[in-house]
């Protein structure tokens, strides 16, 4: 028996470290959603979501610089350049909110469902308005 144990404590253990319950880290935590600035246009740049991250495709002729990207009017990362025509990939884990927890990704030990990207916007400056990107399905739903 204590050899059982002794074999199988140490995956146990491994296993739990794994799982962690929830992204937090009170250190990252940021600022709170600007619910007072308004929406007043969509950019037709393209979110496409991934397990771990999300790809921003900018086809349009405009170039966005020194912003700030909010998803789902909670977690917010900040991104230094979006040239036109290109495709930046932005890992999930570099996006905090205020109480310092990021979106949970997917994997095969997680704990709660992924976090759907439902919204992206960006925030060009502290005081103008904020400009929506165009969401897609994930890849997952647009093969069914």
């Amino acid at each position: 028996m204590a050899r059982w144990v002794r074999c199988f404590l140490p995956v146990c253990l491994g296993v739990l470290a794994a799982c962690r319950l929830a992204p937090y880290e009170p250190s990252k935590a940021t600022r709170a959603y600007p619910s007072e600035l308004k929406q007043t246009s969509v950019a037709q740049v393209q979110v496409i979501p991934g397990p771990t991250s999300i790809q921003l495709v900018n086809a349009t002729a405009t170039g966005y610089a020194d912003f700030d990207l909010w998803l789902n009017q909670r977690y917010v990362t900040h991104i230094d350049s979006l040239a036109s025509g290109q495709t930046l990939e932005v890992p999930l884990n570099s996006m905090w909110d205020e109480r310092g927890e990021t979106p949970f990704t997917g994997g095969w030990f997680r704990y709660y469902q992924p976090t759907p990207i439902v919204l992206v916007q960006i925030q060009p400056s502290d005081k103008g308005p904020l400009v929506g990107l165009v969401c897609t399905l994930p890849e997952i739903v647009r093969t069914r």
